[in-house]
């Protein structure tokens, strides 16, 4: 059999052009124009990359984004007084710390800094003690993009048994968490596994979903999975490429053209999940705007 590619590009398009509609909406009758709060420190090049394509996004989508870059060396007193008076600005309705922070940075206190209604990410204790419990509450981005694309594609999550590989607080454990809730796209039986696990494709095989998340090429490979089984691919690794301009090409965590011969979907990379976590993120914010109308 020949898998179906699940085009990421497509439902994170049919998705953005419904949170421009939301976004419309929220300004004709209540006079809101969501604003995301960006929060970049240091000089990464990818970090760099990312926040100008949520940036981009952003002005696609009609939301007003701010834009806070900081330097290097930036003391993390400093930085947190910083998210303290975007928590305390009425016009700022998300705040997005892009990660990784420089080493002299506790990631975690930076995090707790952030005003849970405004936590887009997802990241804040508060979030995620809530989605663990299925309260509402603003969930990851990346993991929320996964369910959204198996939703788009009418693929079950009830009753099946999902495999996932990776224990991140991103993406592993808060998706393991979004799908055992009791909700139409939950319900499923889940098994985590990681590093640590013996014996991986004894769980793989047994798999109904299997998503990559693990941040090693490869870590799925043909022979670790039945007929039948759908692939998500979550991860971005850069491999050698001399062909390339670049010099790299990208590649997810699984051996990509040997399982869209043997799974019934599979998502590529680039193209799968990659598209649909800064529409999450759009997607949360545009909710927390909607989160300050007054009834």
């Amino acid at each position: 059999m020949s898998a179906i590619i699940i085009d990421g590009k497509k439902t994170a398009a049919e998705m953005r052009a419904q949170i421009r509609c939301g976004v419309e909406e929220i300004k004709r009758r209540h006079g809101i124009v969501p604003c995301l709060a960006v929060v970049l420190v240091g000089n990464n090049p990818a970090s760099i990359s990312y926040v100008t394509a949520k940036e981009k996004a952003c002005a696609e989508a009609g939301i007003t984004s701010f834009d806070n870059r900081l330097p290097e060396d930036t003391p993390e007193n400093e930085l947190i007084a910083l998210i303290k008076q975007l928590n305390a600005d009425s016009r700022i309705h998300g705040i997005l710390v892009q990660l990784p922070l420089p080493k002299h940075i506790d990631e975690n206190k930076v995090i707790d800094a952030i005003a849970p209604e405004k936590d887009v990410d997802g990241f804040t204790p508060s979030n995620v003690g809530k989605m663990v419990i299925g309260q509402r509450a603003f969930q990851p981005c990346t993991p929320h993009g996964v369910i959204k694309l198996l939703e788009f594609n009418n693929i079950e999550t009830d009753g099946a048994h999902v495999v996932v590989i990776g224990r991140s607080n991103i993406v592993g454990k808060p998706l393991m968490n979004m799908l055992v809730q009791k909700s139409k796209t939950g319900n499923a039986t889940v098994t985590l596994c990681h590093t640590h696990t013996r014996d991986l494709a004894k769980y793989t095989r047994e798999a109904d979903i299997v998503v990559a998340a693990s941040g090693h090429p490869n870590t799925l490979t043909a022979d670790m999975i039945r007929e039948g089984t759908v692939v998500i691919d979550v991860g971005v690794n850069r491999v050698p490429a001399p062909e390339s301009p670049k010099g790299y090409r990208l590649v997810g965590d699984t051996d990509f053209d040997a399982l869209k011969e043997k799974a019934s979907f599979i998502t590529p990379v680039p193209g799968g999940v990659g598209p649909m976590t800064i529409t999450m993120l759009l997607f949360n914010t545009l909710e927390a705007a909607r989160n300050t109308i007054k009834d």
